[in-house]
């Protein structure tokens, strides 16, 4: 027999006990399902993920004061107040692979005008901020490196914070009250959304970090949270981020074998670990979906067994009438294959379904990689192959005459 003929006896096979056939292709279609599914939503989560982390801004490098461990003593980033502004500045000066940088001071504060108030954080930068974050205006400008040296009470408000304050007019040259002092808007923000960490980007204030420092937190000193490098290329990363790290060991007088006063993170590293923990639980939650795969290859080898059984007299009719016996094992396999295969067209469709309903429902990002529908169907008639195969031996190796003694 040809390939035509044993596809169609396969087909008739299948047509003839419909409910038993679907029932037996309900495991593989769960599985495949299943599968499409959670690595839709994976790879959506994490393509959405790299995006939020790429809005922070391009080739991004972050300063923090203090180490993991520095003398013996084990704390974090932040746990030390080490860097100054002039770091910042010492760095953009130095350091060939550096574009841009900024300060930040972060502070939250209650802000009110008129009647609406709202509670955000209020972060104080540089003027630079814009090209640093890779962020531009919507309304209005941005304060200058004159307001930074002289403290002025301006600020940029992010959409979010404009919303909430000035709900049906402009904000631009209104005045508000952080924390009750004053504050003239200048600009507004254009929308960057949620960051990698699910925070509202646009849910701030910008204002000269010497002004937060200065009027904000009653401070003189330069001390500063975070510096924020924009370097000109990410091919360069390792030698800027070599370079950064001896100019500031330098600045801050550290010997030789004393351990850095600071720590130095990249989106890269960011971008890694959120892959990573994302590419383990997709892989956890598709181990777990493939269960059903070997569930319903099972169910397929019973009721290919139970056919083989049924239909032992038309086996040995065929043989009589000079079926060879690779020509059973290729019709019975073919049925097995057909099987799966189908539940795995129809596994693909749901799977496909419900990450859309996902989507929809929970507002979640789905991606439905072509590359993985492509491997599940290969993998459902796989299946078919391999729990179809120990049936359509048997099916073969049956004797003709036995078979047509079979009641």
């Amino acid at each position: 027999m040809n390939a035509p003929v044993v596809i169609r006896i396969a087909m008739r096979a299948l047509y003839r006990n419909k409910g038993r056939s679907l029932l037996t292709a309900l495991g593989i279609i769960i599985g495949i399902a299943a599968v499409i599914a959670v690595v839709a939503v994976g790879q959506g989560a994490s393509v959405t993920m790299k995006e939020q982390i790429g809005s922070m801004g391009n080739n991004l490098v972050m300063i923090f004061p203090g180490s993991q461990q520095a003398g013996g003593f084990h704390g974090g980033m932040g746990t030390q107040q080490t860097l100054t502004a002039d770091d910042g500045e010492a760095i953009l000066q130095e350091c060939a692979y550096v574009m841009a940088q900024s300060p930040m001071i972060r502070s939250g504060a209650q802000v009110v005008y008129h009647e609406n108030n709202w509670g955000t954080s209020v972060q104080g930068v540089g003027a630079n901020f814009l090209t640093v974050r890779s962020w531009d205006m919507h309304a209005g400008e941005f304060f200058t490196e004159s307001d930074v040296r002289t403290g002025a009470r301006s600020c940029v408000l992010g959409l979010t914070v404009a919303d909430q304050l000035f709900p049906d007019e402009d904000p631009i040259g209104k005045t508000i009250r952080i924390r009750n002092m004053p504050f003239r808007v200048i600009g507004v923000l254009t929308r960057k959304g949620s960051a990698a960490f699910g925070q509202d980007q646009d849910d701030t204030i910008l204002a000269p970090w010497t002004t937060v420092r200065r009027v904000l937190q009653n401070s003189a000193f330069r001390n500063v949270n975070q510096l924020m490098i924009s370097l000109t290329s990410m091919e360069r990363l390792a030698e800027a981020k070599k370079d950064i790290a001896a100019i500031l060991r330098q600045r801050h007088r550290l010997a030789q074998d004393a351990d850095d006063d600071f720590t130095i993170r990249d989106m890269t590293e960011v971008t890694q670990m959120i892959t990573q923990v994302s590419g383990v639980m997709t892989a956890l939650l598709t181990v777990i979906a493939s269960i059903s795969l070997v569930v319903g290859g099972i169910g397929i080898m019973n009721i290919m067994l139970v056919a083989v059984s049924e239909r032992t007299r038309e086996i040995g009719l065929r043989m009589a009438v000079g079926a060879r016996r690779r020509d059973i094992l290729l019709q019975f396999l073919a049925e097995a294959v057909a099987l799966s295969g189908a539940g795995g067209l129809i596994g693909i469709g749901a799977g496909i379904a419900s990450a859309l309903i996902v989507a929809k429902w929970k507002s979640w990002p789905v991606l439905v990689s072509p590359s993985a529908v492509l491997v599940a169907l290969g993998f459902s008639a796989a299946v078919g192959i391999v729990f179809g195969l120990y049936p359509a031996w048997r099916a073969a190796r049956m004797d003709p005459i036995e078979s047509l003694r079979h009641e």
